[in-house]
This record gives C-alpha cells, structure tokens and sequence, in this order.
C-alpha cells in the first residue's frame, strides 16, 4: 500500500515560481494557473481576510502585519523623497487590500497623471474605482490599462472589463450569475445537475476559463458572484465537494439570495454528502468518483501564493525533553531530488528523534474508518487523487499497537516522536510514532 501510494506521490513537485497578473503587488508571487480547488480558496480566503480589522487583537490574515508595516514603510518614504512608479503601484495595491479604498485612490491617480504610461499603476487604480462603486471610472481606467498591459496579463485584464461592464448594466442589486463566457451551466436535461455540464455548453468554455477566473477573484477576493462563477466551473469540472463548499460560501457567508443559487446549494449539497459516503465506503468507491474528473481539471500548482522561503532563524529553539510544535512550511522546506533523495532543513534535521506536534487533516490508507495508522496533511481534499499534497506535504502517523481513531474530516492535533526517512524511496519521509490525536483547538 505504501509503495502504491508512493509512487503516486512522487510526481508532485512545487509549482514553478514564476509572477502573474493580479493586483499588481510586487510581494505577491504567484504561482501557475489554474491551481488545486483547495489550495487556492484557502489562500483566497487570506487575501480576503487582509480587508478585515482585528477583533480582540488577533488578525484573521497573517498578511494584514506585514502588508500594513510594507504600506507605512512606504508612506514614511514618500514624505522623504518622491515615490517611483513601481512603488507607487505597490503603495496602491496594499491600500487596496487592506480596503482603504479612498486612500487607494487618492495614491493611484496623482500617480497615474505622474506615470500615465505605467502599466500596473492604471490596472490597480481600475480595481480601486471598482470597488469604490465608480463602474464608468473602473471601466476608463481598465481600458487605459489594457491598451498598454503585456500580452500575458491582457486576458485578465479584458475578463475584469468585461465583468465590470456587465455590472454596470445590471444595477448595484442584481445578483444573478454574470454570463462571462455566454455558458449556461446546467446538464444534458436542461437543468442543473451536480457534477455534469453538457456537452454543448462545455463546448462554449473556454480551455482557460478556470485559470482567469481564479486570477481575477485574486483582484477581487470578496467578490461573491465571482466566487459563485468559480462554484459553477468546479461542478463543470465534476467537483461536488468543492463547488457545494463554494454554493454554501456564497449564500450563508456573503448572503447571496438567488433563487437559482440557493437550488444548486441544496442540490449540491445532497450529492457532496454522497461523495463523502463514497469516501467512507472505500477507496473503489472514491476512485470511481475520481475517474469522472481525469482529463477535465489539470492544476499545474498546489495554491496560487508562493510562500516565501521559511525563515529558520525565527523559529523556536529546539526542546529536547519537551514537545515541539512544528509548521508545515517547515516540512515543505524539504527538497527532494529526481530520485527521491530528500534534503531536510537543518531544524528539522535536529527534531529527528524527537517529540514533535502538529495540527492538519486526516486521510485514510487503507478503508477501514478505525485507524492505526493514517496520513497527515496540511489542508483537508475534495477528490484526493486530484488534490493530493507534494510528498513533502504528508507525513505518516502510526499509533501505539493496539490503539485506533476514529476518522475525521476536523482539524486533528497530532503528537508523537518523529522520524526522518533519508533513505527508503518506498516509505514516507516524516513519520510521527507512538502518536496521540486528539481535536485541535
């Protein structure tokens, strides 16, 4: 079982890091696109949450600090020297995240009647005035910017257009579904099905749809009938699980209230609850569930932000008589060769042996719901053969003999004494033994 699971494995790799259109923040490194369901709404989710002000001192993004240290760094700078350009995009962007939309704009168009020319300046003062409410403006400001965006960045840019031209017709309380690819999504009877679009209408998709709409809810994380457009792709697609996820978002998170939308919600919902029986039944069953997506999504990365490398210096010194608490970037510093020799961290070299705990999500191996050993992962999967972590995003975890857990799909806490693997291609690379799981907090 383990070397089956192995050799699936080992051909993930990290995405190549490589810079793509979004707001246009030079701190944003973006990975390629269209990128895995789960990696991308959870780092969709941190964008989002940029926006939202501390309650009780605890940010809900870990970007809020940093983005608002970046953006008074610059502002201090600004009443020094005059900004550049690129620094004035910058400026521009991270008011915009952090939703001081008048600020955004007052910085964005004395820069843009400075550097008029300036590709980044005018696409980020399109989205301000979007999302200020001015379509007549974003929509000046989206043309400017299309006229002088490189050839990499123009579809994006004329899908945003486009997007705020629809809007502007329909009026500020419309919240039907925008027709961006003249697509209707319903299945070969003529109404929505869960997991089936027909043939006629896929055939209208364009081959990229998925990847320019992930990259402009980048732009625009809180839009919620652009996260339904995403929901409508991902049920295109044959992902119930994710596209009921996104449904539910929509109407109980951002209270959308379209009749259309709340049926795809109930329906959706029944047939997610049906995949996660399959998956509980065994993994026939979830391989059947699977064979129905091979070939209609092909993520070419794990989460559209690339996540800096982890700063090893910042971490806690090492206890070598108590329990560790370890992140999974540190895990996903591991770098692991053609043939499957890996490269560990200095830090996590020295934690082998050692009493180590850490929180993620359980996946069974083998089909039994009573545990004794299971994988440990980062972030929870819709359809694990499409979603599964590179092989430095799991880590084994075998109970004391004898001893089971029941299986979860809730946030799991993990600890244990770790060990490495620097040897065997047909064995995992971190295994935690003798573990305790309890519910994380």
């Amino acid at each position: 079982m383990r070397r089956f699971l192995l050799l699936l494995f080992i051909w993930l790799c990290l995405a190549s890091q490589s810079l793509h259109a979004g707001l246009h923040y030079s701190g944003e490194r973006l990975a390629e696109f269209p990128c895995q369901w789960r990696g991308f709404l959870n780092d969709l989710r941190t964008l989002r949450n940029v926006a939202a002000r501390p309650t009780g001192g605890t940010p809900l993004s870990p970007l809020r600090e940093p983005y608002e240290a970046e953006a008074k760094r610059l502002r201090n700078l600004a009443a020094m020297r005059a900004l550049t350009a690129d620094e004035l995009a910058d400026l521009g962007a991270l008011l915009i995240r952090l939703g001081e939309i008048d600020a955004a704009l007052e910085v964005l168009r004395a820069a843009q009647r400075s550097h008029p020319k300036h590709y980044a300046i005018a696409s980020n003062l399109g989205t301000a005035w979007q999302l200020y409410g001015d379509l007549d403006q974003a929509a000046e400001a989206l043309r400017d910017a299309i006229a002088i965006a490189p050839e990499k960045f123009r579809r994006t840019e004329e899908l945003q257009l486009q997007l705020v031209q629809l809007r502007r017709r329909q009026g500020k309380d419309n919240q039907k579904l925008d027709d961006l690819f003249g697509v209707r999504y319903v299945g070969p009877k003529g109404q929505f099905e869960p997991g089936t679009l027909a043939a006629e209408e896929a055939g209208k998709l364009p081959p990229d749809a998925v990847s320019q709409v992930q990259r402009l809810l980048l732009v625009l994380p809180a839009d919620a009938r652009l996260l339904w457009q995403l929901g409508e792709l991902a049920n295109a697609h044959g992902d119930v699980r994710i596209a009921s996820e996104i449904f539910e978002s929509c109407v109980a998170q951002f209270g959308l209230n379209d009749a259309g939308l709340r049926e795809r919600r109930l329906l959706a919902r029944a047939a997610a609850a049906d995949s996660a029986r399959n998956e509980r039944i065994g993994q026939e069953a979830a391989k059947t569930e699977h064979a129905g997506h091979v070939g209609r999504f092909n993520p070419r990365s794990r989460r559209p932000l690339l996540v800096k490398p982890l700063d090893l210096a910042h971490l806690p010194p090492i206890n070598r008589v108590g329990t560790n608490q370890i992140p999974w970037a540190l895990l996903l510093e591991t770098q692991v060769d053609r043939n499957y020799r890996p490269t560990f961290p200095r830090y996590l070299k020295e934690l082998d042996g050692l009493e180590v705990s850490l929180s993620g999500f359980m996946q069974p191996i083998t089909e039994d719901l009573d545990l004794g050993a299971l994988m440990l992962i980062e972030y929870p999967t819709g359809c694990w053969y499409c979603e599964m972590p590179e092989v430095s995003g799991i880590v084994l975890v075998e109970l004391p003999d004898g001893k089971t857990v029941p299986f979860t799909r809730s946030l799991v806490k993990v600890t244990g004494k770790l060990s490495l693997n620097a040897s065997d291609p047909e064995n995992f690379l971190y295994t935690i033994k003798e573990a305790r799981v309890v519910e994380a907090d």
